[in-house]
This record gives structure tokens, sequence and C-alpha cells, in this order.
């Protein structure tokens, strides 16, 4: 009897570490996944343009095609990459993070240089898939916005593995980036699929309500959702600026030179001081803003460089 009593001791106690295992691991999940922020919104804002014009009843496979390649890019390929490196080579860690910042920078300030200098933007129209059927044509959408996904995706795996506590057991990081992107996954699609069908949901409420307030609110969700799109766009861009420039300012004090860091940390800190009623408000919304700044002073300065590459690229061919 003793020995059960024992047993029964011993399992209780393993049952409890696990528990704590579990709660560590999901704590390091949402706390590295928040960090991931401005790609995760992006990923959510630029999804629902690769549905666009496609019937109702392939609105939801296309996201759920895109969602599965996601989860297997992020737990299959970047994954055991990201293990590989932080297993073996760490020092490689901060250039990657400064690479995905750098791409931040310019995807958010090429949209900052769009909206200050209006111009007809063609780059959705591919010449070589507008006179394909809609078979072949959900075919290259897909294609496209696995390509998006898994760049995004690569960022958004950097990131969380930067922010996992320094000196965590290889298996602890893995269980940590495995939960965080499949749960970064499920929200982003998630998200999109309640995006991509919204139109459709408050169109049949407004024709089909029994109730004149429910007609009324399907109404007010397909004139609404135009606006909310552009919301959704304002704040992925704001998002992608404000983060690819704090990744950017980290990665280089992590590199060669903690100049920028420390100026911005410096503000902030004194701003805070000045507020001590909302200090932590403040130091936050001080970084954010500056990091802000940072983000789209390169993006706009990467802009003519990419252009550059891009147009030898094209001589080239």
């Amino acid at each position: 009897m003793s020995g059960l009593l024992a047993l029964l001791d011993d399992v209780a106690a393993i049952a409890k570490v696990a528990s704590a295992s579990i709660d560590d691991i999901a704590g390091q999940a949402a706390k590295a996944g928040a960090k991931a922020a401005g790609a995760v919104i992006d990923d959510a804002a630029v999804t629902p343009k690769y549905v666009h014009g496609f019937q109702a009843a392939r609105e939801l496979p296309i996201v759920w095609k895109i969602a599965r390649a996601s989860i297997f890019n992020k737990l299959v390929i970047l994954l055991p990459i990201a293990m590989l490196l932080s297993q073996f080579a760490p020092w490689v860690i901060p250039y990657f993070l400064l690479l995905g910042g750098l791409y931040l920078c310019f995807e958010g300030g090429e949209k900052v240089y769009h909206w200050l200098v209006p111009h007809d933007d063609l780059s959705d129209i591919d010449p070589e898939t507008t006179t394909l059927d809609d078979t072949h044509l959900e075919e290259q959408r897909v294609k496209g916005a696995i390509k998006t996904d898994f760049i995004l995706s690569a960022e958004i795996m950097t990131i969380i593995l930067a922010n996992i506590d320094p000196g965590s057991a290889w298996y602890f990081e893995a269980a940590v980036l495995g939960l965080a992107a499949l749960v970064i996954t499920l929200a982003v699609y998630g998200a999109v699929a309640l995006i991509v069908k919204a139109d459709d949901v408050g169109l049949a409420m407004a024709e089909g309500g029994r109730l004149s307030a429910t007609r009324a609110v399907g109404r007010a969700v397909v004139r609404g959702m135009p606006g909310f799109m552009t919301v959704l766009t304002i704040v992925g861009t704001a998002a992608m600026i404000w983060v690819g420039g704090n990744i950017v300012v980290h990665a280089v004090g992590e590199i060669v030179w903690h100049g920028p860091y420390d100026f911005i940390h410096g503000v902030a800190v004194a701003a805070a001081g000045a507020i001590p009623a909302a200090a932590g408000f403040v130091e936050w919304l001080v970084t954010a803003v500056l990091d802000g700044i940072v983000g789209v002073v390169i993006g706009l300065l990467l802009i003519p460089v990419v252009g550059l590459f891009s147009r030898k690229d094209a001589n080239a061919h």
C-alpha cells in the first residue's frame, strides 16, 4: 500500500512539473508572439487581397489552402531551421532579425510613399494570369499568397525565437516556437476568413433578416467593410514601421552599435520621468514613436535601392 501511495505521489509531482512547464511554454509563447505584432497584422492585412474577385463559394477553401501551407512552412521547414540556428549558430540570429526588420521597414515605407505620392498601382495585375480560367488563376493566387506568407512567417519565427528567455532548453524553445506559430496562424487565418466573408454575412442579414434591427446591422456591415479594410491597412502599415524600426535598432545594437538604442531609451525614460503618473505608457509610446520614425526613414531610403536592383534584374533578363 505504501508503495502505491509513493507511486501516486511521484505521478502527482510529475503532473505538477508538466503543468508548470505547459504554463511556462504558453506564457513564453504569448510574450514572444506579441513581439511579432507587426508581421502578424501585416499578414492579416495582406492575405484578403489574394481572395478578392473569386466566387463566394471558393473564398474559404482558398483561405484554408493558404493557412495549411502556412502551418506546414512554420512547423516543418522554419522551426527546424530556427532550432539549428539557435543551437549551432546563435550569432546569426541578429543578422536575420536585421534583414527582417529592413524588410518590414521597406514594406511600410513603400506604402507610406504610395499614400504621399499617389499613382496607378499595377502591382496586383499579372499579365500571365489575367487570361487564365478560374482554376488556374486560383492556383497562381494561392502560390503568390504562400510565397508572401513564407517571408512573413520566417520573420515571425525569428522574432519569437529571439524573445524566448535565454538559456532555455532546446526542447522548450521548440515547444514555444511550435505553439506560438500554431496559435498565430490560426488567429491570422481565422481573422482573414471572417474578413473575407463579412460582406456575404452582412448581405444575407440585410436581405433575409426577420427583424429590422438585423437588417440594419447587415447593411451597416456591408457599408462599413471598405472603411474597416482601410483602417486595417493603416494599422498594419503603422505596426510594420514601428516593429521594423524597433527590430533594426535592437539588431544593430547587438551586432555593432548601441548608439541608436541608447538614445531612444534615454529619451523615453526622460519623458516617462516627466509624467510619473503614466510613466510606463509614456515610455512605451515615446519608444514606439521614435522606433517608427527610424522605421519610416529607413523604409523610404530603401525604396530607390530596391528599385535600382529590380531594374538591374529586369535588364539582366
